[in-house]
């Protein structure tokens, strides 16, 4: 059974502004979801009706096999939260403001201490746990609202651009935290930044203008592109590259190739088997005699299909239009 689900969810600001429309989705237990989108695609809205801070105009999503109402309190308790730029009482340290959230949940004293003395270092927050969070950083907040997030043991996280803010190292250390939570938890997660999105989703749900226009795995949202791009790493001279390179885009299965260097992009975009695109590929390196140093698919992929699913759905959303 789906651990989340939503059926023709609908949000309506003001009677005309549709920030949601018609989701459709099912989460089972054990993914780690991306919510995808541009600004304004109506992610933080359908995170906000999955936890009942918002009431639906239309349709409605279950948590647990229980519809989501906005006094749900007992759907709440099981999940955890991050909001967008999450706010703290200015005057509290994170081990006071910790403590009190697991109190909001009916923890011990004996468990809040051991989980927030756990969760502060997970967080790497350890330096600052005394200090009054007037004075954080915004990805210090974003630290601690993971952390405040994690209190009451959630079975499922909702998650809002929880590396918004982040430093390198920090956004390093929360995408290894939700690599380890992912063991044992549902989680759902919204960012712009592709690469983490990448980096720890089994599955994405592409936002846009309020409409989802995908929903599959990342492999399945690669496979939108309908090609494949393959990047050779090879030692000669430039005269020696051109000239392999114009023999590289002659072949029927290449469909663009491109030099940077010592490097060569060749896109495979025919129906002729992946494999056997490359082989042909190594084949002309060899025969050319040019040494090859190293051979590696191109990482944009992602980003690539997620463009592309984009400019799609703007020529649906002008035929919406009229």
């Amino acid at each position: 059974m789906a651990i989340l689900s939503t059926r023709n969810l609908t949000k309506i600001y003001g009677g005309s502004h549709i920030a949601l429309s018609g989701l459709n989705l099912d989460v089972e237990p054990g993914v780690v979801l991306g919510l995808l989108g541009p600004n304004g695609a109506g992610k933080t809205t359908a995170l906000k009706l999955l936890l009942g801070l918002h009431v639906p105009t239309a349709g409605h999503c279950e948590v647990f096999g229980k519809r989501v109402t906005p006094n749900a309190a007992d759907i709440r308790r099981r999940i955890g939260f991050l909001p967008t730029n999450p706010r703290f009482p200015p005057g509290m340290t994170p081990i006071s403001y910790l403590d009190f959230m697991g109190k909001l949940s009916g923890l011990s004293a004996e468990t809040r201490q051991s989980r927030l003395a756990g969760l502060i270092r997970a967080v790497d927050l350890l330096p600052a746990s005394s200090q009054k969070i007037k004075g954080f950083s915004t990805g210090m907040l974003t630290r601690l609202g993971i952390a405040a997030s994690l209190m009451n043991a959630p079975e499922l996280l909702i998650w809002d651009e929880p590396t918004a803010g982040l430093d390198p190292e920090g956004r390093r250390h929360t995408i290894d935290l939700i690599r380890d939570l992912r063991k044992d938890k549902t989680i759902v997660v919204s960012s712009h930044i592709l690469s983490d999105i990448e980096a720890v989703c089994s599955h994405v749900a592409v936002l846009h203008e309020g409409q989802l226009i995908f929903y599959g795995t990342l492999q399945e949202l690669k496979l939108r592109l309908q090609r494949d791009t393959v990047v050779f790493e090879l030692s000669a001279d430039q005269e020696g590259l051109q000239e392999l390179a114009g023999k590289i885009e002659a072949q029927p299965t290449v469909g663009e190739c491109e030099m940077d260097g010592c490097r060569i992009s060749v896109t495979f975009c025919s129906d002729d088997p992946f494999a056997e695109s490359v082989a042909s590929v190594l084949h002309l390196i060899a025969a050319n005699g040019t040494q090859l140093i190293a051979i590696k698919c191109a990482t944009d992929q992602t980003e690539d299909a997620f463009f592309e699913l984009l400019k799609e759905d703007e020529g649906r959303g002008f035929t919406r239009s009229y």
